[in-house]
């Protein structure tokens, strides 16, 4: 017979009291875990919330919460590695209605406002997250505790100016919160000449846009080292209305708004006469704002969009001969010394003094890995615009958009020393052939972004390179602003030979003969199988055999069955 382990007044086993000991949560992340086990599919039964009453009331007493934004927050958390958490996600997880959810969202909004979760509005739509640093206070089991903003260092103090813009910038706060907040974290450091000073400037600018468009300029010069600002620094990140930004733009424009007119802004100078598009802090406005900070009173670049030559990689091509001769050529006329004597040339005899060049070919021949071999040979950075990825943005704002593009292009032209290159990369959808007129609001779109683009290019000053893998329905009207048009053709069997060889030197010459000759591979299908490759001798510690490498070979060719039959592969 087993014998029970109770003690002589009958209580329960040692080993059930253990196991209750062990599983009973102390911790305030063990109390939300034991609240999230509970509440899944619970619908919010009174059953759930009378089991989970101890927990609920721990986390409760805790962080100061109510018992329903306790549930809320739990949910939360346990969706926490979403940054794009809805409200129908939190209805899943607890199994009941939206409607029940939507009931609780003064509790939502509570917990907000006290920064334990983040709400993004962009687009109409409610998305939310959990700061990194609330889940790390609760893990060292504290109740999080928004960081004080009182008696602040200078540098402290633009440390949260930077905090606030970037929640504006990611749509996590209205530019009416903004404002407020801006002017708290001002009241609370009243001592420091910088806040000193906001106050002075509002007395003369007044407390509305223009004092927040002053912080603006105060952030990017100080944080991102921006001098030169220009309207698509803050067309769609500082103002809730668009009205607000149409009249500022235009006080700006005309020059009646009081930032101008106090000579707390000035426009940056564009080879002598006033850039009524681009401004900056004028130099006795430094003076003043930033005597406690150690900054040279004078224009700065900030490289933030740009990929910085210095940091692009030395990689070996191989070009056909023509191709060769062509990006040869192409790459000395765009060393420094070469391309600011033809510039000066062009401009003696009224020519236009820009390069717009076209790179188009099947994909994986290298176009891409051109542009940035090219930027590092002369010392050229670049300025990417990946059409695919962002013409979805443009829609209703296009104009802005891409006029925007042009415009900060424009600022680096004037800042920087070397020109920077201009890189449409996969620039199909905005150059192939202009829709007819009135077919749609999406071929409307197009064509005025496209129109945008013609303008912007006939008026270029530095390096526009695209990127394309279709030409067939190429605009003639973009074919003429090319100055340069070089087709990237897979390579041949001695360069594909060479790329065998280089990407995978294990190889003997018989072996990267016989696949250069079988395979009709672009260098980057190449690149595709060697990754293979690598991969399966890391994971497997032997080297793949010749007859592994022609397996690689033929699932590259997915989904392309006469190429297939034409390599000659048997069963």
């Amino acid at each position: 017979m087993r014998q029970l382990n109770v003690n002589q007044e009958g209580k329960q086993p040692v080993e059930n009291v253990e196991k209750a000991k062990r599983k009973s949560p102390k911790t305030l992340l063990q109390h939300i875990e034991c609240i999230i086990e509970l509440v899944e599919k619970s619908g919010l039964s009174d059953e759930f919330y009378q089991k989970a009453k101890r927990s609920i009331a721990f986390v409760a007493k805790k962080m100061n919460l109510t018992p329903d934004q306790v549930i809320l927050f739990a949910v939360f958390i346990e969706k926490s590695d979403d940054n794009n958490i809805v409200i129908s996600d939190l209805s899943k997880f607890i199994g009941c209605r939206n409607i029940k959810t939507i009931s609780l969202m003064s509790d939502i909004d509570e917990l907000e406002r006290l920064r334990i979760i983040r709400c993004c509005r962009e687009d109409s739509r409610q998305r939310y997250r959990v700061p990194v640093e609330v889940i790390q206070a609760i893990k060292k089991n504290q109740a999080y505790a928004p960081e004080s903003t009182k008696g602040l260092d200078i540098k402290g103090l633009f440390n949260h100016i930077y905090r606030l813009f970037n929640e504006r910038e990611n749509h996590e706060i209205t530019g009416v919160a903004l404002l407020g907040e801006l002017k708290s974290l001002f009241e609370d450091n009243a001592s420091l000449a910088f806040c000193r000073q906001m106050k002075t400037y509002e007395k003369v600018i007044g407390g509305g846009m223009d004092f927040l468009l002053l912080v603006l300029f105060c952030h990017r010069f100080v944080n991102l080292e921006d001098d030169c600002v220009g309207f698509h620094d803050f067309n769609d990140c500082l103002y809730d209305n668009k009205w607000e930004f149409t009249y500022l733009k235009s006080s700006l424009q005309d020059g009646f708004n009081d930032l101008l007119l106090n000579n707390i802004l000035e426009y940056n100078n564009d080879n002598g006469f006033g850039d009524r598009d681009s401004f900056r802090i004028s130099a006795a406005a430094k003076e003043k704002l930033f005597v406690e900070l150690d900054i040279k009173v004078q224009q700065t670049v900030y490289k933030k969009d740009l990929i910085l030559h210095k940091d692009i990689a030395t990689k070996q091509l191989f070009y056909n001969d023509r191709e060769q001769s062509q990006i040869a050529q192409l790459a000395s006329l765009l060393q420094q010394e070469n391309f600011l004597s033809v510039q000066e040339k062009l401009e003696k005899g009224g020519l236009r003094k820009g390069f717009a060049c076209l790179f188009y070919g099947a994909p994986g021949t290298g176009k891409t890995e051109t542009v940035y071999q090219i930027a590092h040979a002369t010392g050229r950075d670049i300025m990417m615009v990946d059409i695919s990825e962002t013409k979805s943005m443009w829609y209703g704002e296009s104009e802005k958009r891409i006029k925007g593009i042009f415009d900060k292009y424009k600022k680096y032209l004037k800042t920087c020393e070397v020109a920077p290159i201009l890189l449409f990369n996969e620039a199909d959808a905005v150059i192939g052939k202009r829709k007819e007129e009135g077919k749609g609001s999406i071929d409307n779109t197009e064509n005025a972004i496209q129109n945008i683009l013609l303008q912007e290019m006939e008026n270029l000053e530095g390096i526009m390179i695209a990127t394309t893998n279709l030409t067939q329905n190429l605009d003639r009207a973009f074919e003429r602003r090319f100055l340069y048009k070089i087709e990237f053709d897979k390579p041949c069997t001695e360069a594909k030979e060479k790329i065998w060889h280089t990407m995978l030197p294990a190889l003997s010459a018989q072996e990267r003969s016989e696949l250069a000759g079988r395979y009709d591979f672009s260098g980057g299908q190449i690149e595709n199988i060697v990754r293979k490759y690598t991969v399966d001798a890391i994971l497997h510690e032997t080297t793949p055999s010749l007859e592994t490498v022609h397996g690689y070979c033929q699932s590259e060719f997915l989904y392309k069955n006469r190429e297939r039959r034409r390599i000659g592969f048997t069963n």
